[in-house]
């Protein structure tokens, strides 16, 4: 195909004003509880107790896909884009930073699926290379009567260091906090380097959750589809979240979310050990 006379750049691409839309909360900048209709849906249906097999696999998958992609349009580092296209033309605008690395954690066993929908498209969209994926596991711990006592760390298998890489911990469910506080922990204490960001991807969190992630690892991204407070008195669930934080309920005496989910590192597997 002939060549083309490249015109003078357009300045329309040579910034980026990119903003995710935002449901109202007052917990921070740190979390973003994204305002998006389709996934609400997707979510909803996820959390209907008759979804099961294979469908629940298949609306998580698409669900991570979406939020995914949303937060990582907006965490990752900008840089300059440059192309010659088909047409003999070229194009240039700003686009994400294709050399920043970036790891994602597998926090076994509900956070195993999201991690690894996480994984592949990090490495379409980022160079291949600079993208790792490790593996954490860990259970709840629980009393005689059921209830969640905390988090314990079995094993890890972590590929390297995170100095200035993306760090991204998908798990479902942000109930207590309690594992992903311990993850972060164990990544503090344990792997070398400092991060470029830390990253939480959630499809559901509860006001606990973000309580105690911002206050036990500040700066630590939250991104969420959904805040469940279920348990919250009437007037609670009429404000703004996060005006009556010490109110705001999400967490039932077994350490469930309401509404909620269910267990979906049991669901994900058809094990409820």
């Amino acid at each position: 195909m002939a060549g083309y006379h490249s015109p003078p750049v357009d300045r329309s691409y040579q910034s980026t004003s990119f903003r995710v839309s935002e449901i109202e909360h007052r917990y921070g900048r740190e979390v973003h509880l994204v305002d998006n209709p389709l996934a609400l849906t997707l979510l909803a249906e996820l959390s209907d107790e008759r979804t099961v097999q294979p469908a629940v696999t298949r609306i998580l998958r698409r669900l991570y896909d979406q939020l995914a992609r949303t937060a990582l349009a907006a965490e990752l580092p900008r840089a300059n884009v440059s192309v010659r296209t088909r047409m003999g033309a070229d194009w240039e605008g700003v686009g994400i930073d294709r050399r920043t690395k970036a790891v994602t954690v597998a926090i076994a066993r509900a956070g195993t699926v999201p991690s690894q929908i996480c994984f592949e498209l990090l490495t379409e969209i980022l160079e291949p290379a600079g993208v790792r994926q490790d593996h954490v596991f860990m259970a709840r711990q629980v009393d005689p009567h059921g209830r969640v006592t905390g988090s314990t760390l079995h094993e890890s298998k972590i590929g390297g260091d995170v100095d200035g890489r993306l760090v991204l911990l998908p798990d479902p469910m942000g109930a207590t906090g309690g594992s992903l506080c311990k993850a972060l922990a164990h990544y503090a204490a344990d792997v070398a380097g400092t991060p470029l960001a830390r990253v939480s991807l959630n499809l559901i969190v509860t006001p606990e959750f973000v309580r105690r992630v911002t206050a036990e690892h500040p700066g630590t991204r939250i991104w969420a589809f959904r805040l469940d407070r279920g348990l919250s008195d009437p007037d609670v669930l009429a404000s703004v979240p996060g005006t009556f934080p010490d109110r705001e309920r999400g967490l039932d005496g077994r350490q469930y979310i309401v509404p909620g989910a269910g267990g979906l590192g049991e669901l994900l597997n058809n094990s409820w050990v």
